[in-house]
């Protein structure tokens, strides 16, 4: 099933939400689920029902190699 940006999360059915360990519980996470054809959805822990963002395997890959190298750093400094 493909699935569109702004979809509520809880319309995403059989989805298997994981967020980082560095959250520590504070609730202020961003939380990811892998979509049937390989898509990843990503949803704020404080919102579970609000909406989430898609995208593919390529889009997000190419954001974690850009936040492995630091380049979104200055967004939380």
């Amino acid at each position: 099933m493909q699935y569109d940006n702004g979809v509520a999360a809880s319309d995403i059915h059989g989805a298997v939400w994981t967020k980082a360990s560095a959250s520590v519980g504070e609730g202020n996470c961003v939380e990811v689920a892998r979509l049937e054809g390989g898509a990843v959805a990503m949803r704020n822990s404080r919102f579970p029902n609000g909406p989430a963002l898609v995208y593919t395997a390529s889009e997000l890959a190419a954001f974690l190699v850009g936040a492995k190298a630091g380049e979104f750093d200055r967004m939380v400094s």
